[in-house]
């Protein structure tokens, strides 16, 4: 046991040795180094004759304690044994490289045993030998296993990779197979859904046609049907409002033949050949009846046209009008045969008289009676009413006030921070007024926020600086009278030749008006300077007075002692009055609808009278009537009615002819505007809107 287990160790020892430890390459066919090597001739290491004397004194030792079980020994190996190697050995490497296939070293054990088993057979005993065999055994046994399983292992890789590649192979044409069908499949789904759809889509679409076609038929008929009762209605809406202006018109014209029956009533009328008689009952029932039929026509207007049962009214009135005249002239041709009576009378008596008065050379024949009533003169005023002069001359006197209240910022040549201050404020003021356009409300309402922070008091930006009126005690009416004036110059200018500006103008103006009334006043001041017309007012040239300042003081412009030139002047002229006109009627939207307006339509009202009133001039009366009638006509006719429509009557009826009158052949052109206006706004009984006015939606931009 314990020789085998000597052996056993000795193996173990060999494996962990550093030959034990080599690594052997499996593909060593393959290796021409190594086939080389197997092929060379055997040659014995030079450590042989080392390994040898080791072994032999191993084995003595063994042998010695084991005298007594083996009765042979073996005669230990002499050192010089490794001397008697042959001298070719030595050529061999070194046994430490590692290159040497693991064959060639077996065999070059197994050939250095052999050498050594012939070099000295009688020293090795039948216990190495036996070892040895074992030593080779075992290798030789455990190389046929480990190339045997070698084998093995490769013809199980080898079948393992056939059989997975094989079966690879089926796996994809199942695969191919399967998706081919998969995709034959659905394209057939595909296709069939498709057809399907198609037809469903088809049908649904004749369908929807079908029903469209139905529902054409059905909304055709009911739009020939509604057309047909539309039709129906506009000829009866067209019949009852030909038949209403019919009645209308006949409406206006008894009340106008009513009024011109009832100015044949005076009631201060005293006949000059019947002072005893008095006329004031007619004049009192005269009036009474204009007053119903007014009242009449007043009310149907409100509410539309009037009916047949009111025009019968008003012929039942005219009608007692007529008698009421007739029976006032058979008073009065009663009275007048009486008073002949008794003038034939007192003419008898007279001449029984002159017949005793036989002495006197002549006779005088008895004065004729003085008519004990004044005459009226007919005809119109020359000046204007005292009332308007005051108040025309209160606002002047408030322009001057505000003039030398501001003294210092118009008179500061010699201070330079004053004078930068008095440019700040006036183009703060200016600038704005000259942004204001029709391009939308939210512009318009930028510029209105702009002048109302100025006025008060907030600090503005204009053109990169900021600007207050609190810079300067003075700030305030120096922007007051610079933003009036500028007003009135884009009136003059800017309105004179686009008439739509006005609006956008005036609708400001009135905004400000209503906050800063002070600006309102001053506007007027220099509207009134301007054009003195707006007053209504002319001039009257003063003793004293040169032709070039008077024609200043009318209005015209004259530079270098040359006077405009008539078309320009009555331009301008044009464009002030229009934006008066458009002031009276607008308010801004924005502003407290609860007061009054500043400057309202009752001034309008005011202005018209009190031009009516006066003499006409030529030219300048015909186009100031057009352009204040075309501008603020439609809202005067809403606020006061059949006043109005009698202002209008009278306009045609009386002014007019009175301005042809004072009109040359060359000046006929605002007249002959003024007669076409005028005939087609009573003609149609309506005063249209103003172009360019603002419109609700005008502020929603």
């Amino acid at each position: 046991m314990e020789s085998w287990q000597l052996r056993f160790d000795t193996l173990e020892a060999l494996r962990l040795s550093s030959k034990g430890r080599l690594s052997y390459c499996s593909r060593w066919q393959e290796d021409e180094a190594a086939l080389e090597g197997c092929v060379a001739p055997v040659e014995l290491s030079p450590y042989c004759g080392w390994v040898l004397d080791s072994l032999s004194g191993q084995l003595a030792q063994e042998i010695a304690p084991s005298g007594a079980s083996t009765p042979k020994q073996s005669t230990p190996l002499p050192k010089r044994a490794s001397a008697e190697i042959p001298p070719g050995s030595h050529r061999s490497s070194s046994p430490l490289s590692s290159a040497e296939p693991s064959e060639t070293k077996e065999n070059d054990h197994l050939s250095l045993l052999e050498i050594n088993q012939e070099v000295i057979p009688s020293v090795l005993s039948s216990k190495v030998a036996k070892v040895e065999g074992c030593i080779r055994m075992y290798e030789e046994l455990h190389r046929l296993k480990a190339k045997e399983r070698l084998r093995q292992r490769q013809e199980e890789q080898e079948q393992m990779v056939r059989a997975a590649y094989a079966q690879a192979s089926e796996q994809l044409k199942r695969f191919d197979e399967l998706r081919e069908l998969k995709r034959h499949q659905e394209f057939q789904e595909l296709q069939e859904v498709m057809e399907k759809s198609s037809k469903e889509a088809q049908g649904q679409q004749e369908k929807l046609k079908e029903e469209h076609r139905h529902r054409a038929k059905i909304l055709n008929l009911k739009l020939r049907e509604a057309e047909q009762q539309r039709q129906r209605q506009e000829e009866l809406e067209r019949l009852r409002k030909e038949e209403g202006q019919e009645r209308l018109r006949r409406l206006y014209s008894i009340q106008e033949e009513l009024l011109q029956l009832n100015q044949q009533i005076d009631p201060n009328y005293r006949h000059k050949d019947l002072p005893r008689i008095d006329l004031s009952a007619y004049s009192n029932r005269g009036n009474q009846i204009c007053g119903l039929v007014s009242g009449l026509i007043r009310t149907t207007s409100e509410r539309g046209f009037p009916s047949q049962a009111d025009v019968a009214s008003t012929e039942r009135a005219l009608q007692e009008m007529r008698g009421l005249i007739s029976s006032m002239q058979q008073e009065i041709t009663a009275a007048l045969e009486e008073k002949k009576r008794k003038d034939e009378e007192e003419k008898k008596q007279k001449q029984k008289e002159l017949e005793k008065k036989e002495q006197m050379k002549s006779q005088t024949p008895a004065p004729a009676q003085q008519s004990g009533g004044k005459q009226q003169k007919e005809g119109l005023q020359v000046k204007t009413e005292e009332s308007i002069m005051q108040w025309y001359q209160q606002l002047q006197n408030t322009a001057e006030q505000c003039v030398a209240a501001f003294s210092e910022i118009g008179n500061c040549k010699g201070n330079t921070e004053v004078r930068k201050i008095k440019t700040n404020l006036q183009k703060a003021a200016t600038i704005p007024v000259s942004q204001i356009s029709s391009i939308s409300g939210s512009k318009l309402r930028e510029v209105f926020d702009k002048i109302n922070n100025l006025l008060s008091g907030k600090t503005v930006q204009t053109e990169g600086q900021a600007v207050s009126v609190t810079q300067h005690p003075q700030g305030l009416e120096f922007v007051c009278y610079k933003l009036a004036e500028k007003f009135v110059k884009h009136g003059e200018g800017e309105v004179s030749f686009h008439h739509d500006s006005a609006f956008p103008i005036a609708v400001v103006l009135s905004g400000i008006w209503e906050l800063h009334p002070r600006v309102g006043d001053i506007f007027l001041a220099h509207l009134h300077k301007k054009c003195p017309y707006s007053v209504p007012f002319y001039p009257a040239r003063k003793e004293g007075t040169s032709m070039e300042e008077y024609q200043r003081i009318l209005g015209y412009e004259v530079h270098d002692s040359k006077v405009e030139e008539q078309d320009h002047f009555l331009k301008r002229m044009s464009g002030m009055i229009r934006l008066y006109a458009a002031i009276i009627q607008l308010r801004w939207p924005y502003g407290n609808k609860q007061g009054a307006h500043p400057h309202g339509l009752s001034y309008g009202w005011r202005w018209l009278a009190q031009m009516l009133n006066l003499e006409p001039l030529a030219d300048v009366t015909a186009m100031l009537l057009l352009d204040f009638l075309e501008v603020c006509g439609n809202a005067l006719m809403k606020q006061y009615g059949i006043q109005f429509w009698k202002t209008m009557f009278f306009i045609q009826k009386s002014y007019i002819p009175r301005i042809e009158a004072v009109t040359s052949s060359g000046q006929m052109g605002c007249l002959s505007r003024l007669k076409n206006f005028m005939q087609k706004c009573l003609q149609a009984e309506e005063i249209p809107l103003p172009k360019g006015i603002l419109t609700p939606s005008f502020w929603r931009t």
